[in-house]
């Protein structure tokens, strides 16, 4: 069983039941859950890390996210858009969507989110394009090549615009298609254990692009099979008009008839509730999802989170789509949350701590789970660690339960460990070879990360290359078990690795506009060391002929000589 060991951690903040500070406590974990908590721990494991200098915080978990929007990023057709507007135009492009595009985009949009501290993706994906391949199983492919706990959504739509909806034909389907493949997908991926990393839940898009026949029907089956439901509600005051002249009544009323409101059902955005739909909220413990920068963004309104959390109503905490937000960080969003509510809301507005806590414990709720947003003996082993030595941090570690609000932290965090597993180490993901499959992608290549390309040369075992740990599966070669160490740093080893392996990674980055900072830092660092000129006798674009070539060039080049 795979074990981590973080010593002496500064503060370590648990957000358990009874919000606990502790200081210079060690945390060990053993397959994925967290075995002891205590100061000078007499125990050994597979890997140790230094947290002296750290602050130390439950993995947060995003309760809301649409992954595919990664690609449509700062268009500046619609900076200016309100929602359905923006929909409308974006829909013309999310209508292209295929199974390479959403693999790709979960990479980038999971990756950004999990080296912000994040360690639960929840993602509504709604648009399934005719023929555009098996969508969810790209996602949780890619959340398995990151190592981040992925809780899937079988997203739907079936009103198009000849129906009075706001999508195209092209991206809705019928209730029955759309009833067979989330059962299909339920039955494949939804794991109901205890650390469970793979969890689906049912999500028709909103009220103004699915029918009521579709929202009653992913009810039942929802609780048939006991999973969660999730939608959009109240985002937009138009939405609101949209229902009070197709169907007469306020969206809330129009969700509570078709069964859509109880403890597992959670709303994203909720900004405009009234008073008595708050109490509705709050009485049938139905949650919201609180994404304040898209909220902003798209002119929506502020949700009136301060009294729900007075109420109780079940809050959690969510970037929405990175097209409407132009990021991944639910970092960000905390520090934003926690600032807008002191504006629109003052005294009454939740505290950094309480911002920290609807992140975590709340959002763990909204995702029905009990084995995350907390450090306890007994949970998962889901955590990030911020360096308190940071510029950033200089002099505001007063109160740690409350700086990631009241301050923040601007750059990746120094670590994140999921499930035991060390994710982000020095704010860089260990679990992708960042800089390599960046280039790769700008020339159109998809690429086996780190570890399998190990596997597949018979350089380590088919275990730890599923685990996806380059530290285990560097660990696990037998190659390395063998072969010493240099004698000196003159050797082979060094000049061929350089020169022949990272400098051709550089080289084809910089032709292709990709920045490659730390492959670029090894090359330079090695220069100095040995006082050779890695740059001028490895292997760069003028040795491999592609000097002043485009990549199309390059391409036909590789291919056709």
């Amino acid at each position: 069983m795979a074990s981590l060991l973080i010593r002496s951690i500064r503060y370590l903040v648990t957000c358990d039941d009874k919000d606990q500070l502790l200081e210079d406590v060690d945390l060990y974990c053993e397959d994925g859950f967290i075995r002891q908590i205590g100061p000078h721990l007499d125990i050994t494991a597979d890997r140790t890390i230094d947290a002296s200098h750290m602050l130390c915080y439950p993995g947060l978990v995003n309760t809301h996210h649409h992954l595919y929007q990664v690609f449509s990023r700062n268009l500046p057709q619609v900076q200016n858009m309100e929602l359905f507007d923006w929909l409308k135009t974006l829909y013309e492009i999310w209508k292209n969507l295929d199974e390479d595009v959403i693999r790709l985009s979960s990479l980038t949009g999971m990756g950004e989110l999990m080296k912000h501290g994040c360690t639960t993706c929840f993602d509504h994906h709604y648009v399934f394009p005719t023929h555009a391949g098996d969508l969810i199983g790209a996602q949780f492919a890619a959340a398995d090549t990151l190592g981040i706990r992925m809780y899937a959504s079988r997203g739907s739509m079936d009103l198009s615009v000849k129906d009075g909806g706001l999508p195209p034909d092209s991206v809705v389907q019928t209730v029955d298609e759309i009833m067979t493949d989330s059962a299909r997908l339920i039955e494949k991926y939804h794991d109901t254990s205890y650390g469970a990393m793979h969890r689906i839940a049912l999500a028709p898009c909103s009220p103004f692009s699915v029918s009521a026949e579709l929202l009653r029907q992913s009810a039942i089956l929802a609780r048939q099979y006991g999973v969660r439901l999730h939608t959009h509600l109240c985002e937009t005051k138009d939405e609101e008009n949209f229902m009070l002249q197709r169907e007469g009544i306020r969206p809330l009323e129009y969700m509570e008839r078709l069964g859509w409101t109880g403890s597992d059902v959670w709303f994203a955005h909720g900004i405009h509730f009234n008073d008595e739909e708050l109490r509705v909220l709050a009485k049938t413990g139905t949650g919201v999802a609180h994404c304040p920068i898209s909220n902003m963004k798209l002119s929506s309104g502020i949700a009136r989170i301060p009294e729900m959390l007075e109420l109780g109503v079940p809050v959690g905490l969510a970037v929405d789509g990175s097209a409407s937000n132009d990021g991944s960080s639910l970092m960000e969003e905390l520090r934003v949350a926690f600032l807008l509510h002191r504006l629109n809301a003052s005294r009454r507005a939740p505290t950094g701590y309480d911002v920290l806590k609807m992140a975590t414990r709340g959002s763990a709720r909204l995702l029905g789970r009990d084995d995350i947003g907390q450090l306890a003996v007994g949970k998962c082993a889901d955590l990030f660690m911020i360096d308190s030595r940071r510029l950033e941090l200089v002099g505001s570690c007063f109160d740690p339960k409350s700086v990631l609000g009241t301050v923040g932290v601007r750059g990746p965090v120094d670590y994140t460990v999921v499930h035991g597993r060390v994710t982000v180490a020095q704010g860089h993901l260990m679990t992708v070879d960042e800089e390599r499959l960046a280039v790769a992608k700008a020339y159109g290549l998809a690429l086996d990360n780190f570890c399998t390309v190990l596997y597949n040369a018979g350089s380590t075992t088919k275990e730890a290359a599923e685990a996806n740990d380059p530290y285990k599966a560097c660990q696990e070669s037998e190659a390395n078990k063998f072969i010493k160490a240099p004698p000196s740093l003159d050797h082979r080893y060094m000049h061929e690795d350089i020169g022949s392996g990272l400098l051709p990674i550089a080289e084809l980055g910089r032709l292709a506009g990709v920045p490659t900072p730390i492959t670029d830092a090894h090359v330079t660092l090695s220069e100095a060391m040995m006082g050779r000129d890695y740059h001028a006798e490895g292997v760069n674009l003028e040795k491999m002929g592609l000097d002043g070539k485009t990549i199309e060039q390059v391409l036909d080049y590789v291919t056709r000589g």
